[in-house]
């Protein structure tokens, strides 16, 4: 299948197929006689594999060491468990961050009634603080 097929198939756009490609996220697909690239099915699963750790909020760095663990097969899965345990904290991390800004943004509307004016706004005092 051409590029085109398959960002249509995968939900990828062209461009982030072929920024995948640059950084070695996917094989290097064959070419036609008119230098068209050229996808197999293999692509496609190798593409949605890298979706899938993106949607995991998964660092390229780290997609391409999983793909690189993920063709060693004999090789023991304790490194793959510490990138997860890695990302893991990093989830936690943010959800704290999350919690705090969502604590931030609650008391900020509390201190503003509706119906008020900008100048009495408790919101607009509290960003100018």
């Amino acid at each position: 299948m051409k590029i085109g097929e398959l960002s249509k198939t995968s939900g990828c756009s062209v461009q982030t197929i072929r920024y995948y490609e640059k950084e070695g996220l996917l094989s290097d697909p064959n070419r036609s006689e008119g230098n068209f690239r050229l996808y197999s099915n293999k692509a496609l699963k190798e593409l949605e594999f890298v979706k899938h750790c993106r949607s995991l909020d998964i660092p390229l760095n780290d997609i391409k060491r999983l793909i690189e663990l993920k063709n060693k097969p004999e090789e023991s899965c304790s490194s793959v468990n510490a990138l997860i345990d890695q990302q893991l904290e990093l989830v936690n991390q943010r959800m704290k961050e999350l919690k705090a800004l969502k604590a931030e943004l609650q008391q900020m509307a509390s201190t503003c009634e509706s119906g008020g004016t900008i100048e009495a706004c408790g919101i607009i005092k509290s960003l100018d603080s």
